[in-house]
């Protein structure tokens, strides 16, 4: 048996969440005949560009920018959850249920929150929607970087920020599975449509590799109808970069508006 880094560390949360993945990953394993090799201590970027990497997922954004040509798709996550579905999802932008200002409009000058500056969810897709309603290429009094998307919700619940985009799947996720977390925020608005993120291989695979290696995600699906509940994830479909072209067409859009970086 060949040893492979396998991870799927884009939503690990909730625990349903983690447990679910890692049943799906084991049966993937099995169905391939490999074993995993512990990615511990190996940072995102390094796991995404791991030489003997077998399966991860990644964003839409860095896939089109920092990865690109470096890593082979594999195929995208057909969700079926609010605000995501057919191979998309969104971004959900969010104040404070109490927060008397109920537009994006009313919220410049605000204190914004981002979880990473390479986030197509929490940074592009925001960027696109707010440039419009920019003003000499600013829009709020500030951004905080917060690391992650669980984390900008806590500092909006905490009152240390008030607008933050977070991905549709892990908003559904936490609505579900830790309420707590989201129930004191409001929709102010949504982004426009994105492709979900895409699961890659190492880039020196084959189409056929590929083509097994989605098929075997689909079959342990089948056969795992749980995780499918949990996940709200029926199908990987198949994928290619220019599924995701249009993400760099939203930075485009957003650069031409004079609003080239988030702020």
């Amino acid at each position: 048996m060949t040893q492979h880094p396998t991870e799927l560390l884009m939503y690990i949360a909730p625990e349903p969440i983690r447990a679910a993945n890692e049943r799906w990953i084991a049966r993937i394993l099995k169905q391939l005949g490999h074993t995993r090799l512990s990615a511990e201590g190996l940072s995102l970027p390094e796991l995404w560009l791991s030489p003997d990497l077998l399966l991860t997922q990644t964003c839409g954004y860095p896939l089109m920018t920092a990865l690109r040509g470096q890593v082979r798709i594999v195929g995208r996550p057909r969700y079926e959850l609010p605000d995501a579905s057919a191979g998309n999802h969104c971004s959900l932008i969010l104040g404070r249920a109490d927060d008397p200002r109920k537009t994006l409009a009313e919220l410049r000058d605000s204190r914004g929150v981002i979880n990473s500056e390479d986030s197509n969810s929490g940074m592009n897709l925001l960027r696109q929607r707010l440039a419009p309603l920019q003003q000499s290429g600013r829009f709020f009094a500030t951004v905080e970087v917060s690391g992650g998307h669980r984390e900008s919700l806590r500092l909006l619940r905490e009152y240390r920020a008030d607008l933050a985009a977070i991905d549709s799947v892990t908003y559904a996720y936490l609505a579900q599975y830790a309420p707590e977390e989201v129930n004191a925020l409001r929709v102010i608005a949504r982004s426009a449509l994105s492709p979900t993120l895409p699961f890659i291989t190492v880039g020196s695979a084959t189409d056929e590799q590929i083509e097994q290696l989605r098929q075997v995600m689909n079959e342990a699906l089948r056969e795992l109808p749980d995780v499918v509940q949990t996940l709200g994830l029926p199908e990987v479909l198949a994928a290619s970069e220019s599924d995701y072209q249009i993400l760099l067409d939203y930075q485009r859009e957003a650069e031409e508006l004079g609003y080239s970086r988030l702020r």
